[in-house]
């Protein structure tokens, strides 16, 4: 049987099958972001099937982050689908272009990784890894623990995960099941902003500002239900936000009223921000601080380490022994060569994006625009029309992300990567910055 929607036609006769020409309609882009889908008795008696199975089709399409539901509004095609992440949003740089949006970080200021992996290699010939062995080298796990307990992070069981992004999915998977509700920083990470609802979570925007979530954000998602709070303790993407001890003392006292919400704290900036982290890990039952690699030593590196209360890390181990098994203990042998030689100097890597992140942001502010960066190697620069400023300043040969990358209800930004930036170059893409946000219209600046 079919079901005609506008010019596409929904097919099957099980819930599997009327799933999947849905997802076949929006991945072919058929199926626009936003088209309202046919209610499910309706779409039930135009197919001849029970409407049991249509709710369970699009339950399977909500699990997969394809389409949501807004109660009698009905369900319509996300915005964003899980299929089309927000990365994909990313720009070609064209040749001649100076870079500034991929995110990446200094090449410089990388270490060398042909030492610490040619050791990994040699105590890997020594002895060699089985089946068997615990998944997390007691060498990284001691050293891990060492730095967690300088940063005030309660005690608990350790992981290796590859990357803080399979880290935080592998933490709300353990706890939150498809329509719970989930706050995360708005604007945010992109990745986290799409992970949510491939989970089939409910995505709770929290306002930030230069000191991290907005207690009364937060309160609002607490109160409108939200099961999980995702936060970036220091060098926030995309925003540079750090969560000082003030802040952190607020949110913390609010979260102990809630004790039963899942906080996770990524601390991706860990080894390229010298300021001390204050994280909330502890402020409640269930908790997770999740410490990446990638910025401080490669993203190619993709090795983070986690922590959290008990039943959090019973849940996660024992969900990661019946999938991947572990983390090749060839990299974690590489990280710990890297930690104990002191491979990277948080110190010097900090100032050196910090030299530069605020060389742009003081420049800006010269020209009368307002731009944030407390941390990391972004700014974040509001505006009023992200394409216009992304394609001015394309125009102009600079390349920067639009903010809708990270953005679910904040207004319209660009984000800068510094990374790349020399000091000369500052004042030229400043100016730059400034004549693509505020143009020439009519002989005078808007």
């Amino acid at each position: 049987m079919l079901f005609v929607l506008g010019e596409y036609r929904i097919s099957g006769r099980r819930a599997s099958e009327i799933a999947a020409s849905v997802e076949a309609g929006v991945g072919s882009g058929a199926l626009e972001p936003g088209t309202l889908l046919p209610a499910m008795r309706e779409l039930a008696g135009e197919l001849g099937v029970n409407p049991n199975t249509v709710a369970a089709a699009y339950r399977t399409l909500r699990e997969r982050g394809v389409i949501e539901t807004d109660g009698r509004r009905g369900s319509r095609v996300r915005r964003r689908p899980a299929t089309a992440p927000r990365s994909s949003l990313r720009m070609v740089v064209p040749e001649g272009v100076r870079d500034a949006a991929q995110g990446n970080p200094d090449v410089s200021l990388l270490p060398a990784l042909d030492g610490p992996l040619a050791a990994a290699a040699r105590r890997y010939a020594q002895e060699p890894t089985l089946y068997g062995q615990d998944p997390v080298v007691p060498e990284l796990a001691r050293l891990a623990r060492a730095g967690f307990e300088a940063d005030g992070v309660p005690a608990g069981a350790m992981a290796v995960t590859s990357g803080a992004l399979d880290g935080i999915e592998r933490v709300l998977a353990a706890h939150l099941r498809p329509g719970d509700a989930v706050a995360v920083e708005d604007p945010g990470w992109g990745s986290v902003l799409d992970l949510a609802p491939a989970l089939g979570l409910r995505v709770l925007p929290v306002a930030v500002d230069d000191d991290g979530p907005l207690p009364d954000a937060v309160a609002g998602a607490l109160a409108e239900g939200a099961r999980a709070l995702v936060v970036t303790a220091r060098a926030q993407n995309p925003t540079g936000a750090v969560v000082g001890a003030g802040r952190a003392a607020v949110l913390r006292e609010l979260l102990a009223g809630h004790p039963d919400v899942l906080v996770i704290d990524d601390d991706h900036g860990h080894g390229i921000v010298d300021l001390p982290l204050c994280a909330l890990s502890g402020a409640t039952r269930h908790w997770a601080l999740i410490r990446s690699t990638s910025k401080a030593y490669g993203p190619d590196l993709r090795l983070a380490v986690l922590t959290g209360d008990t039943v959090t890390m019973d849940r996660v181990r024992g969900r990661q022994g019946l999938g991947p098994g572990w983390v090749s203990r060839l990299l974690q042998y590489a990280v710990v060569e890297l930690w104990a030689t002191g491979a990277v100097d948080p110190a010097v890597v900090a100032r050196s994006y910090a030299a530069r992140r605020d060389a742009l942001v003081a420049a800006l502010a010269e020209r009368g625009v307002r731009a944030h960066g407390r941390s990391g190697m972004n700014v974040w620069v509001p505006v009023s029309d992200e394409t216009a400023v992304v394609t001015r300043l394309l125009t102009a040969g600079w390349a920067v992300t639009a903010g809708a990358r990270f953005r679910v209800e904040s207004g319209p930004a660009v984000r800068i990567t510094v990374s790349g930036l020399t000091p000369a170059e500052v004042p030229v893409l400043a100016d730059a910055v400034a004549s693509a946000v505020r143009p020439v219209l009519g002989g005078r600046r808007d």
